[in-house]
């Protein structure tokens, strides 16, 4: 386990007007992508740079400046110097009532611990969040992230596991349990089967095999991976001390 940790300065803000939007940027439309195989959904326009003007959504980034911007925001959420609530609320509703743009996507436990937008210091429109608990692959949340991922043009995915999970706990101790809250122990038992007992690293290896089928079970996923478009990691959040750290 490594954490990623650049010194966060604050980010220039952006514009979503027609006059600072490049009109040579292609979309799948909405309609298209539910119609579309996953061949056709992976035809996606290259994207050209955004002017820097005032608060916006997100702007064009790399897979891996994607990764270091939510890694940067964590780094300010830990030092207590969040700047996302310095940004124009009102700016950012506004621009973002007909569309989104997140620049990352993040797949996290359901747990009320963990705000996911508070954790990465992002503010409206910034983040696609996908959330259950375990933070584990539904088809329905895989559905979710290829949506935002082929569709919205997430750069990033991080799966994100956190301490103290009782998902990954009550999994490991395979007790009955009422409703269908059993249903996530499937999903989960191969992190049990792989790294025993000890809870934080079950969820550590919980959240990687969560990351890997997104690269591997979807072919979306996998074919934006493939064309350097998208990268899928998973992290750790440690909920005494704030921080995010990347796992390999």
């Amino acid at each position: 386990m490594s954490s990623i940790h650049a010194a966060g300065t604050p980010l220039p803000k952006h514009c979503l007007c027609r006059a600072c939007r490049p009109t040579e940027r292609r979309r799948v439309s909405r309609r298209g992508f539910l119609a579309s195989s996953a061949a056709s959904a992976l035809a996606i326009g290259a994207s050209a740079a955004f002017v820097p003007c005032s608060a916006q959504a997100q702007t064009a980034l790399s897979p891996d400046a994607a990764l270091v911007r939510l890694m940067d925001g964590n780094a300010r959420f830990v030092a207590g110097r969040l700047t996302s609530f310095d940004e124009d609320l009102a700016v950012l509703k506004q621009n973002t009532v007909a569309n989104q743009e997140p620049f990352a996507a993040v797949l996290s436990c359901s747990d009320s611990r963990v705000p996911v937008e508070l954790v990465f210091d992002q503010s409206i429109g910034h983040v696609f969040v996908a959330r259950v608990a375990g933070n584990i692959c539904t088809p329905e949340i895989i559905a979710s992230l290829e949506y935002g991922a082929a569709v919205l043009g997430t750069a990033a995915i991080i799966v994100l596991g956190h301490s103290g999970c009782g998902a990954v706990k009550a999994t490991i101790a395979a007790k009955p349990v009422p409703g269908q809250i059993s249903a996530l122990y499937a999903p989960i038992r191969p992190a049990v089967e792989r790294a025993g007992s000890d809870l934080d690293t079950v969820i550590k290896a919980n959240a990687q095999i969560q990351a890997n089928l997104l690269r591997t079970a979807s072919p979306v996923i996998a074919g934006l991976v493939a064309e350097g478009k998208l990268k899928v990691g998973a992290g750790f959040y440690e909920l005494a001390s704030g921080l995010v750290s990347l796992l390999a």
